[in-house]
């Protein structure tokens, strides 16, 4: 009688028992300790691509749409040429700031006073910051990103503009309180810590909602 090759069964055996103890060993490993800021700061001065803190980790930053793209190019145009004889200045989401907490972000547009020295890099003390929702963003600018404007003491704006439609919220400090209003397409964005007061409508230009796309001047 021969006896039945069971090589097949004990390597399959050898291997479940590999994977279990590895998994055992994984579910052992002690947690990694959170990323200081310092360590980030040092860390994001290596990389080529652009990463927020949210005082435990990086987080990568996305692309966007071609609304976004254009609400931010409105800013920079409806904001950032106000403030003439001022010493304030718009910066868009190629600088980062700090916010309460130890945080980075880069948000879609922000004013400091006074301006950002040539060589700066990290922004502290930001007066009124701008965010375009998206999808993916809506909960982290609503709610996060708006928790941490209010906790920081320079913050005395932040307004979160909507791509999908002529509309948004602002949030301002009033008297020690952090109050929301809502933005709708005949609202006037009143900026009084910066001396700029413009029209919402502004900031949609070129972009044609009812399509979802950015519009295009036909030539010829």
């Amino acid at each position: 009688m021969r006896r039945k090759d069971n090589s097949a069964a004990r390597q399959n055996r050898t291997y479940v028992i590999e994977i279990g103890s590895w998994y055992k060993r994984g579910m052992n490993l002690p947690l990694r300790k959170p990323m200081t800021l310092a360590a980030f700061l040092e860390w994001e001065n290596g990389q080529t691509a652009r990463y927020e803190f949210d005082g435990v980790r990086p987080i990568a930053m996305t692309g966007g749409t071609a609304a976004h793209a254009a609400i931010q190019r409105n800013l920079a145009i409806a904001v950032g040429g106000r403030p003439r004889g001022r010493p304030c200045q718009f910066y868009g989401n190629d600088l980062k700031i700090e916010v309460r907490g130890g945080k980075i972000r880069y948000p879609d547009g922000f004013v400091v006073c006074p301006a950002v020295p040539r060589d700066g890099k990290v922004v502290r003390d930001p007066v009124v910051i701008f965010e375009i929702l998206s999808e993916a963003t809506a909960r982290t600018d609503l709610v996060t990103k708006n928790h941490e404007c209010a906790a920081t003491v320079s913050v005395r704006r932040y307004v979160v503009l909507s791509q999908s439609e002529i509309g948004g919220t602002v949030f301002e400090r009033v008297e020690g309180d952090w109050v929301g209003h809502l933005l709708g397409a005949d609202s006037v964005l009143r900026m009084p810590e910066i001396g700029i007061e413009l029209a919402l409508v502004e900031l949609y230009e070129g972009i044609d909602l009812a399509s979802g796309e950015e519009h295009h001047e036909a030539s010829g």
